[in-house]
């Protein structure tokens, strides 16, 4: 284990060339809560993760959910419950106060929720997962400190939880734009098979991990 961890449901663990330090990458419907001087990174379309820290003591954590509404309550499977942003954002606040974080000394900083595909627009997932992390932070009483939701282009997020430095790559390129729509496609299935009593699988869930340009804002 990666000195530093206290709790994680991420598991995709590695050494970051390019920041020179330890990092996980999140996968959607993962959480993952930190003591470490460390990365957490993933890439988002229309999904969003909220990146939130206790100022004081530098423990931090990170999630990455799919949709805003709350999972089945009669659903035992806590995999399938951390696509839900009710589920995801309750964890990863548990996790931070089991960890030793504070409410008071709590901030956010928040991403995602864009619409990168023409009928991901009209099923406004990305909307309604920004309109939800933020009602959702405020209703807790966490400060919103920094945040770069909806728009059309996907993300990738860089988050050090120990100084709260959050860096955004907005992916421009085509290539990278056609494979986020190929997964935002998925989605729109998976969206699709719930009415039919599916639910969506978790590699529908977001993005891939690819190469990105080096355009970014540091939040």
């Amino acid at each position: 284990m990666i000195a530093g961890e206290i709790a994680a449901t991420a598991t995709l663990q590695y050494f970051d060339r390019e920041f020179a330090i330890p990092a996980v990458k999140l996968l959607p419907g993962e959480y993952y809560v930190t003591s470490g001087d460390m990365l957490l990174t993933t890439v988002l379309g229309s999904c969003v993760s909220a990146c939130v820290r206790d100022i004081r003591t530098g423990i931090g954590g990170m999630n990455h959910f799919m949709l805003p509404d709350d999972a089945d309550p009669t659903s035992h499977n806590t995999a399938a419950a951390m696509r839900y942003g009710a589920y995801a954002m309750a964890m990863l606040i548990n996790e931070l106060f089991r960890a030793g974080a504070k409410r008071e000394r709590l901030e956010a900083k928040v991403f995602g929720g864009g619409a990168v595909l023409g009928s991901m627009t009209k099923l406004n997932v990305g909307e309604r997962n920004a309109d939800f992390v933020l009602h959702y932070l405020q209703t807790e009483g966490v400060r919103v400190v920094a945040q770069d939701l909806r728009g059309s282009l996907p993300r990738r997020i860089n988050y050090f939880p120990l100084t709260g430095r959050v860096a955004v790559r907005k992916l421009r390129r085509q290539e990278d734009t056609l494979l986020v729509q190929h997964d935002e496609q998925a989605l729109v299935q998976a969206l699709s098979s719930q009415h039919t009593g599916s639910q969506a699988g978790r590699s529908h869930a977001c993005v891939s991990d690819r190469r990105v340009n080096k355009k970014e804002w540091t939040a």
